[in-house]
């Protein structure tokens, strides 16, 4: 009678700690949003996998957008106390805006001992001096040409300005393109004249000279890529590693960092202060920012390294796949968040009419 009457209750003893441990797992699952398709393949094949057998702690990635959407989703979450993700890889304009609606916790410092090692610039701060954001993943605009067509590579952005008439892909869109960045840095001697919009003005002129040369403003990134291949667009700007990729399998495409330099974009981790995650989430960025993973980011997802060269393993040849020591442009992320309305509506008057 003991036994039978003890039964139950060692099921049920058994029912909680199963229940117990699967609350734990549940607890110790911290979602992570980075950019969709080939991004996010990337993270959870070879990222995700190694993070959680070092600390312990599962991941369950989440697909977001590039742009703004993904911002708005999180703030919208965020009113109701939700979140959709516990840290995100969010545009540097996107982290900017966030800050402005208190949507990011405050990082405690003295809990990610790696930041040491990331590139100051990709160290983002409020308005208070609170660590918000830390540097993720960085990747390079360049000039790029199809060397059949251009057998010589060019040295500087001003060649796009010469006599290359309806043979250019441009990126669509300000935001993306930094194409004001770009002729402002090729001829009014750097990025200071974006201070103003009487300054932003005369650099749209400027940049407005390149209309008889652009064949194709692009949004789809695969339409470009095809058209630089087959030299159908000989010249124009894209991203350095993905066109290193396409030289490797023996495309006739070179990727030129210019005089004037690169253009060096990036994403930052930030967490929404609708997180219970917090504590993990200081273990996921910091771990990030060691750089041995850094290494590991370079080669098996092709993003420029976000921390310093001198931390890294990397050969030469392989920085330079993915990288560049020059002094690179960076883009002025401030005159998107205070002037992207009237950025965009003097851009498709003027640039892309």
């Amino acid at each position: 009678m003991k036994l039978a009457s003890a039964r139950p209750l060692l099921l049920i003893v058994a029912a909680a700690v199963l229940a117990l441990a699967a609350g734990t797992a549940a607890a110790q699952t911290l979602k992570v949003a980075v950019y969709g398709g080939y991004f996010q393949d990337s993270f959870d094949a070879h990222i995700f996998p190694r993070f959680t057998e070092e600390t312990g702690i599962a991941v369950e990635s989440i697909a977001a957008p590039t742009g703004a959407a993904w911002l708005v989703q999180l703030e919208t979450a965020g009113r109701a106390g939700q979140a959709p993700a516990d840290v995100s890889m969010i545009s540097q304009t996107s982290l900017l805006r966030g800050m402005t609606s208190d949507l990011w916790v405050a990082l405690d410092e003295s809990r990610l001992p790696n930041l040491q090692y990331v590139r100051p610039a990709l160290v983002g701060r409020d308005a208070e001096g609170d660590l918000v954001g830390v540097g993720a993943v960085s990747w390079y605009v360049t000039l790029v040409t199809n060397t059949d067509v251009y057998p010589e590579a060019p040295t500087s952005w001003a060649e796009m300005w010469g006599d290359h008439r309806n043979s250019l892909g441009l990126l669509a869109l300000p935001e993306n393109s930094f194409l004001l960045e770009i002729t402002a840095a090729t001829f009014f001697g750097g990025t200071d004249i974006l201070d103003t919009e009487e300054g932003i003005l005369q650099v749209v002129d400027k940049l407005a000279e390149l209309q008889p040369n652009v064949q194709l403003w692009y949004r789809d990134e695969g339409q470009f890529q095809q058209a630089l291949q087959s030299g159908e667009i000989p010249m124009g700007q894209y991203y350095h590693d993905v066109t290193g990729i396409a030289a490797a399998e023996g495309f006739p495409v070179l990727s030129t960092f210019p005089a004037e330099g690169g253009v060096l974009d990036s994403g930052s981790w930030a967490v929404t202060r609708a997180s219970s995650m917090v504590d993990e989430a200081h273990v996921f960025i910091d771990w990030f920012s060691q750089p041995e993973i850094q290494d590991l980011v370079a080669r098996m997802i092709g993003t420029a390294p976000t921390v310093e060269r001198a931390f890294l393993s990397l050969s030469d040849e392989e920085f330079a796949a993915v990288s560049d020591e020059s002094t690179p442009i960076v883009p002025r992320y401030d005159m998107y968040l205070e002037r992207g309305d009237w950025l965009n509506q003097v851009w498709a008057e003027r640039v892309t009419r």
